[in-house]
């Protein structure tokens, strides 16, 4: 009997010694004393961690729910496998928080250290006098370092000049979940990434993994699939729900408790859990629920709101053209284009002389003098058509909630045309695309509509 255990054992560690899968696997029973719940994502993570090791796969990004295990594969038993077999690799993890950095750091030479580990990798040790939490060795030269996003890297390298797997850079939630909506925010986590990070690698063939829930759809990830470095990414996107009826790991989330979640908060759970920063469906609009029309009817009162562009790098001027009939609301038109200010105004002027002096226009007022003159000088070249300026207030969501309402119950049709997509595009990834001009818009053109000041305006004129 003792012969068939030694047996065992000694199979039990050969397979972990080789198997990144099995190591995971027996290396969480002797820690929690307790059966690793793992589930079909795992051994998809394993089996693409294995490939980086094995030099098939050098950039890797991988998409998948927070607290899925990603850290734990990724980061402290990846490391920890990669230097009981490469006892000289050198590593740099970074993430968002330079503490939670240093602790996944911590737990990785933790396990490094320990008696089951030491059992299967009786080679690797490690050197006494450097045993920081952000950074430690090996006795044959290896290291870990940890460090949070935008932190100092002066200094360390990751990989080796030599053939075969030699370390590699972990990049584990690059972004803070509640600064991520921030593009000053995101930019300086790519800044840094692209122009700090990705310079530490000791040879062109060290590979960098980056293992992350989505926040935005332009986050490092999507910058990354972008080609934002001009690299070929690997990608790897783990979906709680990967369709209706199936949830990915259902001992950690059954697929009613995905849909209480999904309903709940619709956006976060586009992104942080289906890997999507915008849900199908629409976070904030429903546009499935807009009718597309061939015929406009005749006879209706017209606003056409515009939302212009505060620069010429990469931002689009709107002009959403919207019309109420019986109980529902009509959008007739949309131009849109990026231009200089002159070519703007020239824009805004032939489209009001198409749509006709009943058409009424509606401008924005931006803050402070400098927005009063600019819309007191649209309102004179429109000299002869009905113009509004108004100042803008209010967060985007709340000014485009009184639109949202009616596109979401159904009460609101387009007219056909080339615009359509566009539209509906920005309207089913709003508030958190890169582009709202025409929502602005929307809702401008909306509120003159629907609201009294319409009808004062009317009134009086």
């Amino acid at each position: 009997m003792q012969n068939v255990d030694a047996a065992k054992q000694q199979l039990r560690m050969h397979f972990s010694k080789t198997e990144f899968y099995y190591f995971v696997k027996y290396c969480f029973q002797k820690q929690f004393k307790n059966q690793w719940q793992h589930s079909s994502h795992h051994e998809a993570i394993c089996a693409d961690l294995m490939r980086v090791y094995n030099g098939g796969c050098p950039r890797l990004i991988i998409n998948m729910p927070p607290r899925y295990s990603k850290t734990s594969l990724a980061v402290i038993y990846f490391v920890a496998w990669c230097l009981g077999h490469c006892p000289d690799s050198e590593f740099i993890h970074t993430s968002y928080s330079a503490s939670l950095a240093a602790s996944n750091s911590w737990k990785a030479r933790e396990l490094v250290q320990s008696e089951h580990y030491q059992e299967i990798f009786k080679n690797t040790r490690l050197r006494q006098d450097s045993m920081a939490r952000a950074e430690w060795r090996t006795t044959d030269g290896g290291c870990m370092y940890a460090v949070g996003s935008g932190g100092t890297i002066t200094g360390y390298g990751a990989g080796k000049v030599r053939p075969g797997f030699g370390g590699c850079i972990i990049v584990d939630d690059p972004h803070k979940a509640d600064e991520a909506s921030s593009p000053v925010m995101r930019q300086n986590v790519i800044d840094w990434f692209q122009n700090t990070l990705e310079s530490r690698c000791n040879s062109p063939h060290t590979p960098i993994i980056v293992i992350m829930q989505r926040l935005h759809e332009n986050d490092l990830t999507g910058w990354l699939l972008k080609g934002g470095n001009g690299e070929k990414w690997e990608h790897l996107c783990l979906q709680a729900m990967p369709d209706e009826h199936t949830a990915l790991w259902p001992e950690k989330h059954s697929l009613e408790t995905l849909k209480r979640m999904r309903d709940a908060s619709p956006l976060v759970f586009a992104g942080q859990y289906q890997q999507s920063p915008h849900a199908r469906e629409g976070n904030f609009f429903k546009p499935d629920n807009i009718k597309v029309v061939d015929a406009i009817p005749e006879g209706l009162n017209w606003c056409r709101a515009w939302d212009l562009a505060a620069s010429t790098d990469g931002d689009w001027t709107a002009g959403v053209k919207i019309a109420k009939y019986g109980q529902r609301f009509l959008v007739g038109d949309i131009v849109r284009l990026r231009g200089t200010p002159d070519e703007v105004r020239t824009a805004v002027k032939n489209t009001a002389s198409r749509d006709g002096i009943l058409c009424k226009v509606r401008l924005p007022q931006d803050p402070g003098q400098a927005g009063k003159e600019q819309a007191q000088s649209y309102t004179r070249m429109l000299a002869g058509y009905s113009v509004r300026s108004q100042p803008v207030t209010g967060g985007k969501e709340s000014r485009a909630e009184p639109f949202a309402s009616q596109v979401n119950v159904g009460n609101v049709d387009i007219v056909r045309g080339e615009w359509n997509n566009a539209f509906i595009d920005e309207l089913r990834v709003f508030p958190n695309g890169t582009f709202d001009d025409q929502v602005d818009a929307s809702a401008d053109a909306f509120t003159e509509i629907q609201g009294n000041a319409l009808a004062l305006w009317e009134n009086c004129g």
